[in-house]
């Protein structure tokens, strides 16, 4: 037993050599996986750079998104200001055309009414004028005849009582 076999000598030293073997695989898998991890952790921190430099950039967009939209906003008020009281006064105006609208209807159909009315009682007053003044025309001529007629009584009268007095 003292005795070592061959084989076995040549089995460990295989052994042995496969070892030292592993022993720079392991080495170089190390290092391979160190490498690896270090160029992953280099990647991972880029990325993050990566990302932290877009979440910047998104939150100065948001950052101006808020101030224009702010800005909209108060535009918008300024807006709403200058129109709402135009917008009630000339609302407020319409209403009350209307509501003169509604009242000069009936006024202006009482007005035509009236006014066809005067031109009748107009026509029936200038009617009864004309009769008149054809009624005084008339009567002036009648009264121009009879005192025509009594002149002539009265000088035929006279005539009579001077041809009495002459006989």
């Amino acid at each position: 037993m003292g005795e070592k076999d061959p084989a076995l000598e040549v089995g460990r030293s295989h052994n042995s050599g496969i070892t030292s073997l592993n022993g720079a695989m392991v080495k170089e898998d190390d290092e391979i996986s160190n490498s690896a991890l270090l160029s992953f952790k280099a990647k991972e921190e880029e990325i993050e750079k990566r990302k932290m430099e877009v979440k910047e950039k998104v939150q100065a967009q948001l950052g101006r998104i808020e101030e224009e939209t702010k800005r909209l906003a108060i535009i918008r008020e300024q807006l709403d200001t200058l129109a709402d009281p135009m917008k009630k006064e000339v609302s407020l105006i319409r209403k009350k055309i209307d509501i003169v609208n509604k009242e000069l209807k009936p006024l202006g159909l009482n007005c035509q009414k009236k006014e066809k009315d005067y031109k009748e009682a107009l026509d029936a007053y200038n009617e009864k004028n004309k009769e008149k003044v054809q009624l005084i025309t008339k009567l002036m001529e009648m009264v121009s005849e009879s005192e025509n007629l009594r002149l002539k009584k009265l000088e035929e009268l006279s005539k009579n009582i001077e041809t009495m007095r002459s006989d």
